[in-house]
């Protein structure tokens, strides 16, 4: 593959309770373990939130394009993505995610092939599959 953009960023500090910084400086802030997982939690945001806010972003951009493609207008859509941590069998922790897609300009067939072919070209779920337990939903 040959990137056409590559982002860059680097954690500093104490991990999931440390820092990040994009090189450009756009993204810049704090972490905070969340309390659920034995943290201080609070106003900081975390690895998984970051996370999720790429994949819904990159994932809608994916349905949208692919929408497009097929000569059909959406409107009003959105996309959230609900990403869990937790243990897995190995003994280390894995990653799951439900992306959940309102797409109410379209019929429920036509919602759910579209979210289907948006997941087979969305590099954010290519790089997750096989990896990470990815479910599919509509609003």
């Amino acid at each position: 593959m040959q990137a056409v953009y590559t982002a860059s960023a680097t954690a500093t500090g104490d991990g999931r309770n440390g820092h990040v910084r994009s090189s450009d400086g756009v993204l810049d802030a704090d972490l905070a373990v969340p309390k659920e997982m034995g943290g201080p939690g609070g106003a900081l945001s975390n690895p998984e939130q970051l996370f999720a806010a790429g994949y819904a972003a990159c994932f809608h951009s994916a349905l949208k394009g692919v929408a497009s493609r097929r000569g059909i207008t959406l409107s009003d859509t959105a996309i959230t993505a609900d990403v869990g941590i937790g243990r897995n069998d190995a003994g280390g922790y894995g990653l799951a995610v439900t992306l959940e897609a309102e797409i109410p300009s379209v019929d429920e067939a036509t919602a759910r092939e579209l979210l289907e072919a948006a997941h087979q070209v969305c590099p954010y779920s290519n790089a997750t599959r096989g990896n990470v337990e990815v479910t599919l939903n509509l609003a």
